[in-house]
């Protein structure tokens, strides 16, 4: 039935995503706005907006894992929801968003 047994979004940490990176095997899109975006971010984070957020302008990640990222986690799972109608391979998020990865002492780009 339409709505029931709705998949939960796959999360994965802030030390789980550096590692991933390290490695080279993320990619990491912010639905963050501009402005949110350009005060900080995951370095080499790619900047898709929620507000016009579309899974197809998602940058082909080869194999890396896609990984969508907000502020606290609230957006990027808005924006999973729009992966998952569209039938996109997207699953994951970073759980507590920029917040968590900044409050880790990771590094971050402006």
């Amino acid at each position: 039935m339409f709505g029931l047994g709705k998949k939960a979004h796959r999360e994965i940490d802030a030390d789980q995503l550096a590692a991933l990176l390290k490695e080279g095997r993320a990619l990491v899109v912010d639905v963050r706005e501009p402005d949110e975006f350009a005060d900080g971010h995951v370095p080499g984070a790619v900047n898709l907006p929620l507000s016009g957020f579309d899974p197809a302008a998602v940058p082909h990640p080869g194999d890396r894992l896609v990984v969508l990222n907000c502020l606290g986690g609230k957006r990027s799972g808005m924006a999973l929801d729009q992966c998952a109608v569209a039938q996109a391979a997207i699953d994951t998020h970073l759980a507590g968003g920029f917040k968590a990865w900044a409050d880790a002492g990771l590094p971050v780009e402006r």
